[in-house]
């Protein structure tokens, strides 16, 4: 993938290179649900974008259903839309690659499996992140770093996975697959993905959680089981969404620019709908380290200096 500078600013529209064909001044989102955080925010920077052109929004919540996202992409790209943008898609390469040979124009946000080089997407820099993320807690002096994934096969899962690795590899640490284990991006899986990490013999000093849900998730077990955060153990999350600043303490988590990613995913249906082809196909976002009071120097072990 190419990682451009950060886009600054209004895309400017070049109306001499469309290609004359009429359009609705309509854009299409297929997004699983509209309530959470997390979609809500890649949503408002559509929004801003479409707003800021010109055009209206069509918005299809999916329900993470397979079924409703083909059908409704069908009805969007052939329908009353001039594109559409798919938002955590389900749909497989093969599919998606059909309809660029229908010459459907349509921009992948935040794709949840790896995509065809020649589909057009918008994603964070998961890797960087999550390396960033590993960086912090070593260099507080942790060594027993837990990882509590996302949805194996998934890219946000996959790509933070092998920085975590990576990170732990290239700072001597052996990596203890019984500190890694596999959660849902939501509050309660992570919470009892947290709970089992508690219980081990040895348990971590630090909990790097692939999404800020799982993270606070992780706090409240640890909470229930008066283990103390940071004292005891630290826990990073991924997103930095609004109840980031919400939990006690305050969660250090990776912030991925999410309405930045919808206001892109906009610029890039753009230049599709104007037969503009110059540019990156797939576009990572950088993402940043947010440092708050989840995370601290590891304390010794209850019962070794007690």
């Amino acid at each position: 993938m190419t990682t451009p500078q950060e886009p600054k600013g209004r895309l400017a529209v070049d109306d001499e290179a469309m290609s004359g064909k009429a359009r609705a001044g309509l854009v299409g989102a297929l997004v699983p649900v509209v309530h959470s955080l997390y979609f809500s925010a890649i949503l408002s920077g559509i929004a801003e974008a479409v707003y800021e052109h010109e055009m209206g929004l069509v918005l299809w919540p999916t329900r993470h259903q397979h079924a409703n996202e083909a059908s409704l992409l069908q009805r969007l790209v052939h329908g009353g839309t001039d594109g559409a943008l798919i938002v955590l898609r389900d749909q497989s390469s093969e599919q998606l690659v059909r309809l660029l040979d229908d010459s459907s124009p349509f921009v992948v946000v935040d794709p949840l499996l790896r995509l065809d080089g020649r589909i057009q997407c918008v994603s964070a820099a998961h890797r960087s992140g999550a390396d960033k993320a590993m960086q912090h807690l070593l260099a507080l002096g942790h060594r027993r770093i837990a990882a509590i994934t996302g949805p194996s096969g998934w890219v946000a899962t996959e790509d933070r996975r092998s920085s975590y690795r990576a990170a732990l590899a290239n700072g001597g640490v052996e990596r203890d697959p019984a500190l890694e284990v596999e959660a849902r991006f939501e509050i309660e899986p992570g919470a009892v993905a947290a709970g089992s990490l508690f219980e081990l013999a040895d348990p971590p000093t630090a909990i790097f959680a692939f999404n800020d849900s799982i993270a606070v998730g992780a706090m409240r077990a640890a909470r229930e089981r008066g283990v103390r955060v940071p004292e005891d153990v630290s826990v990073v999350g991924f997103d930095d969404l609004k109840y980031a600043t919400i939990v006690s303490p305050r969660l250090t988590t990776v912030r991925q620019p999410l309405a930045e990613m919808g206001r892109t995913a906009v610029g890039l249906l753009l230049r599709l709908l104007e037969r503009r082809r110059s540019g990156p196909l797939q576009i990572e976002l950088p993402t940043r380290l947010v440092v708050r009071g989840s995370t601290g120097p590891p304390r010794e072990r209850r019962g070794q200096r007690e």
